[in-house]
């Protein structure tokens, strides 16, 4: 899978086999492949283990928020999946995401495996303003998602997760050697409107790129894609153009 290309492709579908056979049909079209809670219930670590194994970078996207000892144990078995990058909620704390990175490295050691990235969660790209006050929050969401940026940075983290509106902030705050994944990317129409589908806060797959995403996760806009691969390439020559 060629390293240089910055889509990962949010591999959520219902079963192990449509997984892999969207993975392999993606194959050197996209950067690498997102399992997250839905495939991850439906068909377990064996899945995770299998994209490995057929050469695809993996994101473990599972979101671990609990106390440090659970989500160090976690990380561990992730880094034994030999997953390259998985994340965890950096509103969790500095505690739990050094737990987190200390025990994903250490495993990875113990198996002779390269250490994967560990990246924070700051604010869900779901989340307006209106959402994020309902839940206490009373700073805007680029306050908070700068705090929250700092912090992960803080505790070891390799980067963050952030919609592509907070992209220069988190630049600006964290540097450029901080690794950014950006979800939230939703293609132009004709007109030019975005289609958000639940998303609050989307940019463009160019755009993103141009303001600093290390990475950009795209999930309906291929997978629902009559051509998944076409759209994953057209996503490619939009970034590299």
């Amino acid at each position: 899978m060629a390293n240089d290309n910055r889509i990962i492709v949010a591999l959520d579908v219902d079963s192990a086999d449509r997984a892999l056979a969207l993975a392999d049909s993606l194959r050197g079209a996209v950067g690498a492949v997102k399992v997250g809670s839905q495939l991850f219930t439906a068909a377990g670590p064996r899945v995770v283990s299998q994209l490995i194994e057929r050469g695809h970078r993996v994101f473990l996207d599972l979101k671990y928020h609990d106390i440090p000892n659970t989500v160090a144990g976690a990380a561990a078995e992730a880094a034994r999946l030999g997953v390259w990058l998985f994340d965890v909620h950096a509103g969790g704390g500095a505690a739990m995401m050094r737990a987190a990175r200390d025990s994903a490295h250490e495993a990875a050691a113990r198996a002779g495996l390269a250490a994967p990235l560990v990246i924070g969660i700051t604010v869900l790209t779901s989340f307006d303003q209106a959402t994020l006050g309902s839940i206490g929050v009373t700073r805007p969401v680029v306050e908070q998602v700068d705090a929250l940026a700092r912090l992960a940075q803080e505790a070891g983290l390799d980067g963050v997760v952030a919609s592509p509106q907070e992209i220069g902030q988190v630049r600006r705050a964290c540097g450029n050697d901080f690794v950014l994944v950006t979800p939230g990317i939703r293609p132009a129409t004709p007109e030019g409107a975005k289609p958000k589908d639940d998303q609050a806060r989307t940019m463009s797959a160019g755009d993103a790129v141009r303001a600093g995403a290390s990475y950009i996760v795209v999930g309906r806009p291929i997978v629902a894609a009559p051509d998944p691969r076409a759209a994953a390439e057209a996503l490619d020559a939009e970034i590299r153009g």
